[in-house]
């Protein structure tokens, strides 16, 4: 397992000034699973984690909407019969 700095001043981790953009195509990458370990490094250190964890809430809740609608959509065409 690797060993994380942690930074000597919490607020600073806060007030990182990730775009919104890179946040969630970071998040969409990692929905895949595949990431670069120093794209990782890269979002480690420029991406806000308050931004990551809602744009992984909001990945999740896109991810089950879309399921749903898929289902619906193949249930409702007769093809699930």
């Amino acid at each position: 397992m690797m060993a994380e700095r942690l930074p000597s001043d919490p607020g600073a981790v806060t007030a990182r000034k990730g775009s919104w953009l890179r946040t969630a195509k970071a998040v969409a990458w990692s929905f895949f699973g595949i990431r670069r370990r120093a794209d990782y490094a890269k979002d480690v250190e420029q991406l806000n984690p308050i931004h990551v964890v809602i744009a992984g809430i909001v990945g999740a809740a896109l991810f089950v909407v879309v399921l749903v609608l898929l289902v619906r959509w193949v249930v409702s065409s007769g093809v699930a019969t």
